[in-house]
């Protein structure tokens, strides 16, 4: 993966554009690679960009990015290349294509280094192309795929290299993953001058957090309600009792429900059967799951009491919110 700095021959970079991809994921990590030509004044990197079916590729904003045929084009020339990263957003876990997953299978086992940003991990993932590589994906997309593929390495990290694979979340941590590829290519010192023409200064290590803490997305520091809020999290499918919750806090029960309901303004375990019921409308919207399948994976005994729950909180049946 690593060349020498400011090597001669400039590094070929390709990104696979999935329609439907995120036009910040993207501009997040093709732009570092811009500036470091310009600030080297010489090409380090040469850049191309194909579309899943060629001539254009549609990001989620509706901007269009011109871009080459498919890798797989009737032709069967491979494009040489150092890098192809797949960017994808949207529902990545329903993207069938055959000639894609091939086409990355082949550049695989060519040697190209493969990469996935956003939803594209999950792409990469369908293709087979994972095996024992520990792997990223933007954290709406991690549920689901965990559901559907148990087996894989999968981490809640900004970005990951393992080997031959690069996997981000997507958002502006290709900024930092970026910062982290032109380190190793040209050196840390260049890195940061890129780094420093997007006023990006505070660089975020690989393992960052992708989403913000607890206490800033529930707006309470209070030790117990995110100690309570954590176990929550950590046992969706495996739901506790409000016992259970406050033994583990070291509350009693009406003092956990006390705290809830000044905290957060709900008891605890209303809280906790809404946290459950956001995680199925996630799965319903970005996995293949059947509705039991479902109803099983957030912790209710059946779909007929799911179905229920999700109707009083979201206003329609699980079936309407797939669709």
């Amino acid at each position: 993966m690593d060349k020498e700095p400011f090597a001669s021959e400039p590094i070929q970079i390709g990104f696979l554009l999935i329609d439907g991809f995120a036009l910040m994921s993207y501009a997040a990590a093709v732009e570092p690679l811009r500036a470091a030509n310009l600030l080297a004044g010489r090409n380090l990197y040469e850049i191309r960009n194909f579309s899943a079916w060629g001539g254009q590729a549609l990001s989620s904003s509706g901007a269009v990015v011109p871009a080459e045929d498919p890798l797989h084009a009737k032709q069967g020339n491979a494009v040489a290349l150092d890098f192809l990263f797949v960017a994808a957003g949207g529902d990545p876990l329903g993207f069938e294509d055959t000639g894609v997953f091939q086409m990355l299978r082949q550049a695989a086992r060519r040697g190209v280094v493969l990469g996935g940003i956003s939803g594209g991990p999950v792409i990469l993932a369908k293709a087979g192309t994972m095996g024992d590589r520990r792997m990223t994906v933007h954290w709406e997309h991690a549920a689901a795929l965990a559901e559907i593929a148990p087996m894989l390495l999968l981490e809640r990290s900004l970005f990951v290299f393992d080997r031959d694979r690069i996997t981000c979340a997507g958002g502006m941590a290709p900024l930092d993953m970026m910062h982290s590829l032109i380190a190793r290519h040209q050196g840390a010192a260049f890195a940061q001058q890129v780094s420093d023409w997007f006023i990006h200064t505070e660089v975020r290590p690989p393992g960052g957090q992708q989403r913000a803490g607890l206490v800033e997305r529930h707006g309470t520091t209070n030790p117990a309600v995110i100690q309570a809020i954590e176990l929550m999290e950590n046992h969706v499918s495996d739901p506790l009792d409000l016992a259970g919750l406050a033994r583990l806090v070291s509350l009693g029960k009406r003092q956990l429900n006390r705290l809830f309901m000044e905290k957060l303004g709900r008891s605890t375990m209303a809280f906790y059967r809404d946290l459950r019921l956001d995680k199925a409308r996630g799965l319903l919207a970005h996995s293949t799951l059947s509705i039991t399948q479902i109803a099983l994976a957030t912790g209710f005994a059946n779909s007929a009491h799911f179905s229920k729950a999700f109707a009083e909180r979201f206003g329609q049946p699980p079936s309407a919110a797939r669709h």
